[in-house]
């Protein structure tokens, strides 16, 4: 009895230690949180546009294979990923809606001009409250949604190159 207790506080250090290394891996993508809202229908959506258009809603996402994209003009990681999200809009496949995050309207405005604009349409979410509904932990984040209204495919953080080939492969496939 006197060996059990003696090394139980080892065995539980050893296993404490195993799963901690484990986390740190590398072995888990935080890009890849899981989101409650995978195959379930988009949040709802009511935004002014950035632009004074119309209006940013569900709707919009009705009939076709859709991305939307979470971005601030504050955003560094926004930066980096600006790229792939031209080359999403240059493809055609996808309709890319924009929904601007607790930023400036102005701001966003210069910063779509200076880099460019991807998007078919631009919700400006001043507060962050249509962020809540979708659930989003921070910018940039992308939901990729089906022609029926379903989130099929969410990105954590900024698109990389192997997220645009899984976008572009999910796209084809939600598209046929």
């Amino acid at each position: 009895m006197i060996r059990v207790v003696t090394y139980l506080p080892l065995a539980v250090a050893a296993i404490l230690a195993v799963v901690f290394f484990w986390a740190l891996s590398g072995e888990r993508d935080p890009s890849r949180i899981p989101s409650p809202f995978i195959d379930k229908p988009a949040p709802v959506l009511d935004l002014a546009a950035l632009d004074g258009g119309p209006r940013l809603t569900r709707a919009g996402f009705a009939g076709r294979v859709s991305i939307l994209n979470v971005f601030a003009s504050w955003c560094l990681p926004c930066l980096v990923e600006h790229p792939y999200l031209m080359a999403l809009a240059k493809d055609g496949k996808a309709q890319i809606f924009g929904l601007n995050y607790k930023d400036k309207p102005d701001d966003a405005k210069a910063w779509l001009a200076k880099h460019g604009n991807p998007y078919a349409r631009i919700g400006v979410d001043r507060q962050g409250r249509a962020g809540i509904e979708w659930g989003v932990y921070g910018v940039p984040e992308t939901f990729l949604i089906g022609p029926d209204g379903r989130i099929r495919y969410k990105v954590v953080g900024p698109i990389t190159n192997d997220h645009l080939k899984e976008l572009r492969r999910m796209i084809a496939d939600l598209a046929k």
